[in-house]
Parts: C-alpha cells; sequence; structure tokens
C-alpha cells in the first residue's frame, strides 16, 4: 500500500515541474533531472512524481480535451495553469492509473488545489472532474 504523504508531496512536486514547463519550450524529459537537482526529494516521491510528469506530459493533448469538453460556461483560456495542471494529473491518474481510486484522485486533486490554487479553485476543480468521472464498477455484480 503506497503512502498517502509519499503520493501527496510527488503530486506537489509533479504540480511544480508541470507549472514551470507550461512556461518554457523544453521537453520535459530533457529538464527533470534539472528540476530533482533544484528541488531534493526522495526517492519514492521522485518515482511516483516521475509517472505522474511522464504521464501528463506524454497524454497532455488527450487530457487537454477531456478537460476541455467537461469545462461548463468556461472557455479554456479563463483557466489558470495552477489549476490546468492539477486537472490534468487528476484525470491522468483516474483514467490511467489503476492503483489510484478515482475518488482518491479527486480528493486529491481538490486538497491540492487548496493549497495551490485561488480561493474558487478546489469547487472548480471538483466540478470539472466530477463531469469527467466514470462510474466506478459495481462490485455486486448485479448491475444495481
Amino acid at each position: 500500500m503506497p503512502d498517502p504523504r509519499v503520493r501527496r508531496r510527488a503530486r506537489e512536486r509533479a504540480l511544480q515541474f508541470l507549472f514551470g514547463l507550461d512556461f518554457t519550450q523544453y521537453a520535459w524529459d530533457e529538464v527533470v533531472e534539472d528540476f530533482w537537482d533544484t528541488h531534493p526529494s526522495r526517492a519514492s516521491v521522485r518515482r511516483y512524481a516521475n509517472k505522474l510528469i511522464k504521464g501528463v506530459s506524454q497524454g497532455r493533448d488527450a487530457l487537454d480535451e477531456a478537460i476541455t469538453g467537461a469545462l461548463d460556461r468556461w472557455s479554456p483560456e479563463r483557466v489558470g495553469r495552477v489549476e490546468w495542471n492539477i486537472l490534468r494529473m487528476a484525470l491522468y491518474e483516474m483514467r490511467h492509473r489503476p492503483d489510484v481510486p478515482t475518488n482518491v484522485a479527486l480528493n486529491e486533486a481538490i486538497e491540492i488545489a487548496k493549497a495551490y490554487g485561488a480561493e474558487e479553485s478546489p469547487r472548480f476543480v471538483n466540478g470539472v472532474l466530477d463531469r469527467l468521472r466514470t462510474p466506478e464498477p459495481d462490485a455486486s455484480g448485479d448491475g444495481e
């Protein structure tokens, strides 16, 4: 079972990296080691953050397309860079990380939005991710 504190810190580090990357034209894989040189972190934090960074970076177009489709009465240009990256990471976890339950990805995104986003960010992130959420499989097997 992964340590939730390690995963939270990894998500924060990945957010910091992805946010900074938005302001450059660099390829993520060419600068990620430089990021770690200036942001020392435990190996376990780096491992999971690198998975998030790689997944979000490689799937960015598809993630952005899905997020754009879930924006309700918002133009993509109105969404802040912090919020975009929180949404990208959470959606990546929801759709591509079977080891992360959907509710965990959603709750973690809200908590990170509280810490790093604007005052309305947690509610906004929750609303967008709720529209992107796919129902959890029914464990009972009877479809009810």
